[in-house]
C-alpha cells in the first residue's frame, strides 16, 4: 500500500482493522490489507446518505457504522463481496445487470458461476454461508454503466469494466478523485475471468481504459489496498497486466512439450498450484486455458487437430 496524503489519517480500530480517511471516505482494510477472503470496505459519508461500496468480510467487524448503511452500490458480485449484506437488510441494495441474478438468488449465482451439478452447487452454497454469511437479496435493483447514486455534496459513479465478470464496475467517488476498482486488484495472483461471463478480451480492454479515470486515489478490493501515488499504481497495473501474457507464454510452453487435450492442460494447471483443489477449481482452470487457447488459435500461435487435441502452430 502506498502512503496516504497528508490529509488522511489512519487509525487502528483493533488489531484486526486500519482505517483510512479520505474526506467523507473511510476504507476498512481487511486482513491482509483484504486478501481474499477479505476485502476491503469503502464507506462514503454523504450529507444525505451513508453508501458501501461492496460489503467484504471485513464488514462485519466494523460495528455501528456499518450497520448504519442506507444504500450498498457493489461493483460486482462475487460471495467476498456480499459477506455484509445479511447486515443491512433495510439498505437498498445495487448491482451491474449483468450480475444481478448472482445476488437476488442462490440459483442465480450457481448460474453465474457455471455450477450445474447438484452435488456441486449444494456443497459450494454450504461453504459461502458458513464462510461469507451468503444471503441472497431479492429487493437488489441493476445499474448500468454510467449510473450515479448522489449522496448530497458527494456522488457515486459507475463505470462498466469487464472482464472479472460480465458486469464488473469500477465505482468513482466525485468530486474528490477517489476510484474503488474493485477486482481490478493489482495483485500478484493476477486477473481472474473464470466465470462463464468472465472474458479475457474485455479483461485486456479495461485495463488499458483504467489509467484514464480522473482519479488520484485507487483502492483495491484485495490485497493492495490504497494507492496515492500514480507512479506505483502504473508500475503495478502494468505487472498485472502482464500476468495474461506470461499465462499465454506458459501454455506455449506446455504445447511444446508435445499435443495435448484441454483436459491435459487442466491437470498441470495455470492459476492454482498443482495440489490445490476446491469444488470450483477445475471448471475455472478449463474455462481460463480455454479462453488463451481460443486466443493463441487467432492469431496462429495454436493449431488444433482431430479429437480436441491443441498443438504448436
Amino acid at each position: 500500500m502506498s502512503h496516504p496524503r497528508k490529509s488522511t489519517r489512519s487509525t487502528h480500530l483493533n488489531k484486526h482493522i486500519e482505517r483510512v480517511d479520505f474526506g467523507p471516505v473511510a476504507v476498512f482494510l481487511g486482513e491482509k490489507n483484504g486478501k481474499y477472503p477479505d476485502g476491503n470496505q469503502v464507506l462514503i459519508r454523504g450529507a444525505d446518505t451513508l453508501a458501501a461500496l461492496d460489503t467484504p468480510i471485513v464488514s462485519n467487524h466494523i460495528g455501528a457504522e456499518l450497520d448504519a448503511t442506507e444504500l450498498v452500490v457493489l461493483g460486482h458480485a462475487h460471495e467476498d463481496h456480499m459477506a455484509g449484506l445479511h447486515r443491512l437488510p433495510g439498505a437498498r441494495v445495487y448491482a451491474p445487470v449483468a450480475d444481478l441474478p448472482a445476488v437476488q438468488s442462490w440459483d442465480g449465482f450457481a448460474t453465474t458461476m457455471g455450477m450445474q451439478e447438484q452435488d456441486q452447487q449444494a456443497q459450494v452454497q454450504g461453504q459461502f454461508q458458513r464462510d461469507f454469511f451468503y444471503t441472497p437479496r431479492p429487493d437488489a435493483q441493476g445499474y448500468e454503466d454510467g449510473a450515479c447514486w448522489e449522496l448530497g455534496g458527494t456522488q457515486i459513479r459507475a463505470i462498466h469494466m469487464p472482464g472479472h465478470t460480465a458486469g464488473h464496475s469500477v465505482l468513482v467517488i466525485e468530486p474528490h478523485g477517489i476510484a474503488f476498482i474493485g477486482d481490478i486488484d493489482l495483485t500478484g495472483f493476477g486477473p481472474y475471468y473464470g466465470d462463464p461471463g468472465s472474458s479475457l478480451q474485455d479483461f485486456r480492454a479495461s485495463l488499458a481504459r483504467l489509467p484514464d479515470i480522473p482519479a488520484s486515489v485507487w483502492i483495491t478490493s484485495h490485497h493492495r489496498g490504497v494507492y496515492t501515488d500514480r507512479d506505483i499504481f502504473m508500475r503495478d497495473l502494468a505487472a498485472y497486466t502482464d500476468k495474461l501474457d506470461e499465462r499465454g507464454q506458459r501454455l506455449l510452453s506446455l504445447l511444446a512439450e508435445g499435443p495435448q487435450t484441454l483436459e491435459q492442460l487442466v491437470e498441470k494447471r495455470l492459476l492454482y498450484p498443482p495440489g490445490f483443489d476446491a469444488p470450483w477449481v477445475r471448471m475455472v482452470e478449463a474455462r481460463t486455458i480455454l479462453r488463451h487457447l481460443e486466443e493463441l488459435l487467432c492469431n496462429g500461435r495454436v493449431a488444433m487437430a482431430d479429437g480436441g487435441v491443441y498443438r504448436l502452430g
